[in-house]
């Protein structure tokens, strides 16, 4: 709905007008005056000469002009690769198939990135996995060049296929927790961050809302001066905070098997308390 600040001031200006004219007769009335109570219908005096009192048009600040309203933009068109860059996988690790889908292969181990960095934003991933137990995850205010593995420092908002902690069970047989599966929450590479439901230093969800193989999950994460809130597949479940990096990269992870994405769109909110400590080094 569109505001006009201008009805919006004037009627503003003759409420408070009517106050200020209320007080102005008690006050000048004589003290025994002031003792009465006033007539049961009486009614105060309003000015409603609302030029003298509200501002101009052109003294009225257009928020529309100065700071648009933020939206939806796609990080991934549908088309190509435009808005990545390739850090350490290979010319086929990632490709767009007749479906407009973005399809990761999955090897080598390794990511690719945004073009620019981000502070505050939502971002919205639309993501399915293809083979049973398959990892992947996207990674938050990540560095451009992964320094101690193939994966970045960031934060990672993970995402495995349900079979996993039965495909990498202990020596004794007993299943990964299943949190794993259902949108953990972790510093990687070592940025740190304090979890909300705490499964040791990553944070767990409250839920297990995780689709698996050949179906489709939703992720819409809020990302907010080191604040990461996370919901799978129309819940908020998760959420961690005081990440050490607040400003970054967007990074794709391959790690093993083969997901695909078709929805990658990004909000961009205003800034915040991103500064020289918590931004990772622009790319040379």
């Amino acid at each position: 709905m569109k505001i006009n600040f201008k009805n919006l001031i004037a009627a503003l200006c003759i409420a408070a007008t009517a106050h200020v004219s209320t007080a102005a007769q008690d006050s000048a009335a004589p003290e025994k005056a002031t003792k009465q109570r006033p007539p049961r219908n009486s009614q105060p005096v309003v000015t409603t000469d609302v030029k003298a009192l509200a501002a101009s048009d052109s003294e009225i600040p257009n928020f529309e002009e100065t700071t648009p309203a933020p939206t939806f933009v796609d990080l991934f068109n549908g088309i190509d690769l435009s808005g990545w860059v390739d850090v350490n996988t290979s010319p086929t690790t990632w490709s767009v198939n007749d479906e407009n889908l973005l399809v990761c292969q999955g090897q080598p181990i390794g990511v690719m990135r945004s073009e620019r960095m981000y502070e505050n934003f939502v971002l919205v991933v639309e993501w399915r996995h293809m083979e049973s137990g398959g990892n992947s995850g996207v990674f938050l205010w990540c560095d451009a060049k992964p320094q101690r593995s193939r994966l970045p420092m960031g934060m990672e908002v993970q995402m495995l296929e349900l079979e996993w902690p039965f495909l990498h069970a202990q020596k004794d047989g007993t299943p990964r927790p299943l949190a794993y599966v259902h949108g953990e929450l972790f510093g990687a590479g070592g940025m740190t961050a304090t979890p909300a439901n705490p499964r040791g230093t990553r944070s767990q969800s409250l839920e297990n809302r995780c689709l698996g193989k050949g179906q489709w999950n939703r992720y819409v994460i809020v990302a907010v001066d080191g604040t990461v809130k996370l919901s799978v597949n129309g819940k908020f479940v998760n959420s961690i905070r005081n990440a050490s990096f607040r400003k970054g990269y967007i990074c794709l992870e391959s790690e093993g098997a083969e997901i695909h994405f078709r929805k990658i769109s990004l909000m961009e909110l205003p800034g915040g308390f991103a500064n020289p400590t918590n931004t990772v080094p622009v790319v040379q």
